[in-house]
């Protein structure tokens, strides 16, 4: 799934270690996040959303259109 994580962290001055602490996740998932290798949760999507105040859609996009 491609996903806009990395251009929003470094719009918001964030290291991968420093986001991974305000989601409560390891900085290898942010890293597998951030090259698509892993597709996150619903709540983990969420919980993105909310920190950076966009919706999910702004974030992620799944391809379908």
């Amino acid at each position: 799934m491609k996903n806009r994580l990395k251009v929003l962290r470094a719009e918001h001055n964030l290291t991968q270690a420093a986001l991974a602490l305000r989601l409560d996740v390891s900085r290898e998932t942010v890293n597998a996040l951030e090259t698509g290798r892993y597709d996150p949760s619903l709540p983990l999507a969420f919980k993105i959303a909310r920190l950076f105040r966009q919706p999910i859609e702004a974030i992620f996009d799944d391809g379908a259109a």
